[in-house]
């Protein structure tokens, strides 16, 4: 058994130095060809990384100037490079958020409707440069738009929309299903608005139930319902985009008389001053009952004191019925927006404080 047991060790020692001469032999030429083998690969993977960087290179220089100039009529397009017309949107917005959330609305929230106002508003400029691409070009302020030009085509126009709005109805389905619901609303009233002013002398009106339907949606995602004071604020909005635009449809309105476009400012005609101070008026008496509605204190008033302000400033602009005075009215009525939404922020504030 002994025997058995030595003979059987030794044959295991004499395996053991066996396997490890064989393997300090070949192990040398195993590394050399793995190391060879990586290096190649290397070298291989630089060589077409440099090359697929050469070529790409000389692909932008050869492309740079047409990818720069259209995403510069995308650009144009959509309205990024004039944000005020976002802005004007967004004010609402704002006003019914931080209100239906008492002051203090989520950073969900925030950036759901924020960045669902400025989707939308691009979504709908390009409805309404779809609508009016063959108006546009006898009109001297919009001859120039990219639709009227031809640098982009109808079926782009269509594809740019259709990924704005599903970009917006994403944001969408991150906030509850009332407000989800409310947004299948909000397609009809965008996509109808644009063709109004083909039909009726009050297209302002339209535009304001389409682009201020972020209202009742925020009242419904901030607090799961839509109270009375949404629907109030939803009419100052309209009453306040029937003020704008009106003022906006006098820079263009000898051109949209000769095309035959209608709008409240060729219905208002000479009257138009009066009757945009007459809705001015109308919008400050609602935003005082919204205050009085929800107990506003002295900063809401305060603010409110200066869109009388700010009211008096853009009749001044808009006296002579200058286009260039007119739309700079229309670009300042930004500021009666913000200074809203000043007064509402520093109520809320002031009420969290003491």
């Amino acid at each position: 058994m002994h025997d058995n047991w030595q003979t059987g060790k030794q044959r295991l020692i004499e395996y053991w130095h066996f396997a490890a001469g064989r393997l300090s032999a070949t192990l040398p030429v195993y590394w050399a060809t793995v190391k060879q083998l990586l290096q190649s690969g290397w070298v291989t993977a630089h060589r077409r990384a440099v090359v697929y960087w050469r070529t790409t290179a000389d692909w932008w220089q050869r492309n740079e100037p047409t990818i720069r100039d259209r995403a510069w009529q995308y650009v144009q397009l959509m309205r990024l490079d004039k944000p005020v017309g976002a802005l004007l949107l967004l004010w609402p917005t704002l006003w019914a958020l931080w209100i239906a959330a008492d002051g203090l609305p989520t950073p969900h929230l925030l950036l759901v409707f924020s960045a669902g106002v400025f989707l939308t508003r691009s979504a709908g400029c390009v409805m309404n440069d779809y609508a009016d691409r063959d108006f546009d070009r006898y009109v001297a302020r919009t001859r120039d738009r990219p639709l009227t030009t031809g640098k982009v085509s109808p079926r782009e126009a269509w594809y740019l929309i259709a990924v704005l709005l599903t970009a917006a109805f994403l944001l969408v389905l991150t906030t509850n299903r009332l407000t989800i619901m409310l947004s299948f609303i909000a397609l009809p009233l965008a996509g109808f608005y644009p063709f109004m002013k083909r039909y009726t002398y009050i297209p302002q009106l339209f535009q304001g139930m389409a682009f201020g339907w972020g209202i009742p949606m925020a009242f419904a995602a901030a607090s799961d319902t839509v109270p009375r004071i949404a629907w109030l604020i939803y009419i100052a909005n309209i009453l306040w985009s029937m003020s704008y635009d009106t003022v906006y449809a006098m820079v263009d309105r000898e051109d949209d008389k000769k095309i035959g476009v209608k709008s409240t400012a060729i219905l208002f005609e000479d009257s138009d001053r009066f009757f945009v101070g007459l809705i001015q008026s109308m919008l400050l008496l609602t935003l005082v009952f919204v205050g009085v509605q929800l107990k506003f204190g002295w900063y809401y008033y305060l603010a409110l004191a200066g869109v009388v302000g700010i009211i008096v400033h853009l009749q001044y602009l808009i006296k002579d019925r200058l286009p260039e005075r007119c739309f700079q009215a229309f670009r300042r009525n930004n500021w009666l927006g913000a200074v809203v939404f000043a007064g509402i922020v520093l109520h809320y504030y002031n009420s969290v404080t003491y």
